[in-house]
């Protein structure tokens, strides 16, 4: 199975963080005002869920959301996903079908910048991400290139490659 065959079959659109992406659920109950924890305001499903597709050349770029972020490795190569945490801690995890030191799942805590990109020489990886509270795009932030590097310069490499 190739990439262009997954974006087809599962109506993937362009995501505009990079790669491909569908919805494939919304809870259907909502929760509101003091029913959330404090950095969220107005309405939220409970919980959302994508497929997340990128190919080789394509990345996940730098971004935060308010909420912890599920991901699911489902088919291809292995992903790496790129985090940097609110103390400026850099981690990599690769996401993959159980390999060595891979990982089939793995939460980005809320507040972390974070970002991914396929494995080194792979071609496509088809991940879900899950989101709780839902995922709402007032709660997303892509993040600026030289504003993140001033803060973080000992990840500038990753920042330069990720934005």
């Amino acid at each position: 199975m190739d990439a262009a065959r997954i974006v087809t079959q599962l109506n993937l659109t362009p995501h505009p963080e990079g790669g491909w992406f569908r919805e494939t659920y919304r809870a259907g109950e909502a929760i509101e005002g003091s029913a959330l924890p404090r950095r969220f305001g107005g309405r939220r499903s409970i919980s959302t869920a994508i497929y997340f597709l990128l190919e080789a050349g394509q990345c996940s770029h730098l971004h935060r959301i308010k909420a912890d972020e599920v991901w699911h490795f489902y088919a291809g190569d292995p992903l790496i996903v790129v985090e940097i945490d609110a103390s400026g801690g850099l981690k990599t995890t690769q996401l993959g079908a159980g390999g060595a030191g891979s990982v089939y799942q793995h939460v980005v805590p809320a507040g972390s910048w974070f970002g991914a990109i396929p494995a080194e020489g792979g071609l496509f990886a088809l991940v879900g991400c899950t989101v709780a509270p839902g995922f709402d795009f007032a709660d997303f932030e892509l993040a600026d290139r030289e504003a993140l590097s001033a803060e973080y310069p000992e990840h500038r490499d990753w920042i330069r490659r990720l934005t």
